[in-house]
This record gives C-alpha cells, structure tokens and sequence, in this order.
C-alpha cells in the first residue's frame, strides 16, 4: 500500500502513522497498533518524521534490529496486547536514501480477534482510527465489537487441539487454482499457502498465539479420518437409485477411504456426476440453451446449500440421493429463519458463513440473488414440478426435493406433417441418444419411464433411430435392449 523507497510522496492519513523514534519505541505506537488493528489496517512508519508540508522523510534509526526484538517481545505479551495479529513479513527493516527505518504494516483484524486492545483491559484500551490520529473507543464501541466476536459460525471455532496437517494440501492446491481461474488477480494469489489458509478463514489464532485449523478448514480441506474426531457423525453419502428393484447402482461416500472424504471434494464429485446423470427432455422445446445453464446453476446451488447450511454436530450426515426423476438433499440442522422467508429470500442467517465465503470464491454457492428462491425461479421456468422443503425434528433434519419432470404434459401425436411434433420428436430422439450414452442400454419401458410417454410412442422414436443407424437392438421381441452402435 506504500512504496517505502519514495516516502516522501506521502502524508499521515487513517492509514499511515510515522513516528521519529529516535529515543527508542514509541509508547503510543500500541495506541497505533490498536487503532489500525481495529478500523482498517494501515503502516506505522519508524524512523521517519513529517516536515511542516505535512510530507514524510526518513530519519536513521540508530539501531533498528534492537527495536523490531523489542517490538515483538512487546506484541507477544498478553499482558501488553491482547492479541498478536502479526506474523514476521508484516515487519520489515528497510533503508531510505541511506537511512535505515522500520514498517510495521498492521492487517485489519479479523472479526473474531477483535477488540485488539492494549494494558489487559478492552474499555479503556481499545481505540480506532478516524483522520490522522487514534481516539480511544467509547463503551458502546467495544461491547459492539465483543458482541461481532461472540457470535461466531460454528465453522469459524479454532480447534486448538489440532495442527495443520489435518489438511490435504493437493485439495488446498486445486482451490487455488480454481480461484485463480475464477478470480485472477486476486489479492490473496500470491500469499504463501499458511497466510492464505488465514485470510479464507480455513485457519486461525488461538491463545497460545499458534495456528490451528477452524472447523470450516477441517470440513472443507480435511482428511475424512481427521475430520471424524471433532464431528463423530460426520458422513457425505451421495446415492444413485435409478432402479428401484436395484437399489443403490451408484454410491460416493465419504468414509470409503479412496478420496479424501472432505466437503470441496465431495462437492465436486457429486455435481459432476449429478450433472451427468441429470437430462434435460424439455429445454430444447421449451427455451433457449442458456435455460439449461440455468437448471445446471440451481443444481449447483441446491448442492452448495445443503453442504454449507448442515450441521455437522448432527446425526446422520448429509445424504443426497438421486432418482430418476428427482434428487433430494437431506442435511442434519434445523433452519434458521422461516421457511417461508428462505423460498422468498428473506434475511438469510447461515450456519457456516465461512464455508459461504470459500465456495464463493471458487464461484459457488449463494450470492448475487441466487440460493433457494433462485432454485424455485428456476424450476417454475421450465414448467416442472415445485421444489418441497421438508423440516423434521428428532433429529432435526432438512430435506429439499427436486423432481426432474413436468407437470401436466400434453401428450401429441406424431403426426408426419405436425411441424410442432417433429420438433418434439426431434427432442425425445435426442434425449434417447444421450442416455444410452451415459447408460449403455436400456428397455423400451425404461425410456418410457425416463422420457414419461406410453411405450408405442417410444417404440416409434427407437424405430427411427433404428433406421437412422444410430442405435441397435438385442435380444428377442419381449426382452429387447437398445443401445447407441459402435
């Protein structure tokens, strides 16, 4: 935010602080600390002096190295500081037109380390930044940052009885490099993995001043045996049940000890094969090719939702189960604000705002108006069923459904000279090609049901791609499947 080698260039502001030093450590630079700390950020500057214009200009600090040992000696002590929000690169000894001078660039505290304030005793000393100088904070001030303090998500707990190798960091890595795909340039690009863990919220200070993951982190990045210790009940069980005579055909889950069982890759698995598995029979008649984008992106937040609206304290994990013309969401947790408030997108009060947050910035999850009454706008634009929402209690429960068909289709004939049929035709004939592909084969009756029209109107469509050359039949008249020719 400053270029040290031109100080000159600029003045004292909410953000800058310079101070002469000359005499040793500055008493009122804990006043700065807690100031900058609290409001914005800024850099206090050692070893520099304002001129009458108000500009800035370096004076050599006799020795800079026993001032920064001091200076950390000091910002460690509980006793002087509350709490040390600094790591070693936010201090730096530099030299300025061959005079040598500190930067001490304070962060912004985060919202659970604040108030930041010196002498043991937040009411009289905590102070914030206003123009060029610091004021101490009024009663009303502190007890309001205590009150943004204390009402933490639960996935913003410091578990301070694990260390950073919970992690696995080839998750951490491909986050990055999505975000980096999703928002380049970002200011949190270039930060080392360990600061950058800090700033999404996936890390944070305990007491003992060391870093530990928070429950966001451990849920998000994770190993599932790991996670398991701080939430016992913890399961991802994603289920495919395409057949009801068969059960499950398909199953992610995340105790099966092959991936790592943490949320960003369940995530990702799950949208992948949901989407995959998921057909769109009436987009091509019914709009544009942006509106199967649309059905993709309420999908993604049905998914989002229920993994960052859970809680993992609860039984029974989450489990999504996809059907053949639905898929339900089921989350332990029971809502937060009124059901009726969340289809019409009321205040929303999330349970994990920090998971909120890292699927945001890898372009996913709520936001931009988007969540459950994006969801149900979505669903009534293609003329399908309503979503329901289902709340139980013992154990408290959350269950949103999707049923994947229409309501009230109207039936046509396939008439040669019906341009309208033709369409349709044209339409079912491509959603047949699409889901032998994703399924090998399938039965007349099967792609009725999945198609939801009578069996000889199926067997008109098979007839033509039979003709077309584009499927081929096995088996006799009774037991005959189709599939997709070699």
């Amino acid at each position: 935010m400053i270029d040290l080698s031109h100080i000159e260039k600029y003045k004292e502001n909410n953000r800058i602080e310079a101070k002469k030093a000359l005499g040793g450590l500055p008493k009122s630079i804990w006043e700065t600390y807690s100031a900058f700390a609290n409001t914005l950020g800024g850099v206090i500057l050692l070893g520099v002096e304002e001129h009458k214009d108000k500009t800035l200009h370096p004076v050599n600090l006799p020795d800079p190295e026993k001032m920064v040992k001091e200076f950390w000696e000091i910002v460690n002590n509980p006793n002087k500081v509350s709490v040390n929000i600094l790591s070693e690169k936010h201090v730096e000894i530099r030299e300025v037109d061959g005079n040598y001078i500190i930067a001490i660039h304070v962060p912004r505290a985060q919202r659970y380390d604040k108030p930041v304030y010196i002498e043991s005793n937040p009411m009289s000393g905590t102070y914030r930044r206003n123009g060029e100088g610091d004021y101490r904070c009024t009663g009303e001030e502190v007890q309001s940052m205590q009150r943004d303090a204390a009402i933490k998500a639960q996935d913003m707990n410091v578990l301070k009885n694990m260390e950073l190798d919970v992690f696995d960091y080839d998750c951490i890595r491909r986050f990055r490099a999505r975000m980096k795909n999703y928002r380049p340039g970002h200011a949190w690009e270039e930060l080392e993995t360990s600061e950058f863990l800090y700033k999404l919220g996936a890390v944070g200070r305990s007491e003992d001043e060391k870093m530990h993951p928070t429950a966001a982190g451990l849920l998000m990045f994770g190993y599932q045996h790991e996670i398991v210790k701080e939430y016992p009940d913890f399961l991802l069980d994603y289920q495919e049940q395409m057949d009801e005579e068969k059960g499950i055909t398909d199953r992610i889950i995340s105790s099966s000890g092959d991936w790592s069982g943490n949320l960003y890759d369940f995530y990702f698995r799950v949208y992948e094969k949901m989407i995959q598995n998921v057909k769109f029979p009436f987009v091509l008649e019914m709009s544009n090719d942006n509106d199967e984008f649309s059905v993709k992106d309420a999908l993604q937040e049905a998914l989002a939702n229920c993994l960052v609206n859970a809680d993992y304290h609860g039984k029974h994990g989450v489990v999504i189960v996809r059907k053949r013309n639905q898929i339900t969401f089921s989350n332990p947790g029971a809502f937060r604000i009124d059901i009726a408030e969340a289809k019409s997108g009321g205040v929303s009060d999330p349970r994990n705002t920090a998971l909120i947050k890292m699927f945001n910035l890898i372009d996913v999850s709520e936001g931009g108006g988007r969540g459950i009454p994006y969801i149900f706008n979505v669903w009534k634009k293609q003329g399908w069923e309503e979503p329901t929402i289902i709340e139980t209690f013992e154990p408290e429960r959350i269950t949103f459904s999707l049923a994947i068909r229409q309501r009230g289709i109207k039936r046509v004939r396939l008439k040669r000279n019906d341009k309208r049929a033709v369409i349709k035709a044209v339409a079912y004939k491509n959603d047949i090609i699409e889901y032998l592909t994703h399924n090998v084969s399938a039965d007349c009756a099967e792609l009725a049901s999945y198609l939801d029209l009578r069996s000889y109107r199926v067997k008109l469509l098979l007839g033509e791609l039979l003709r077309e050359d584009i499927i081929v039949a096995e088996g006799n008249t009774h037991g005959r499947i189709y599939k997709l020719k070699a």
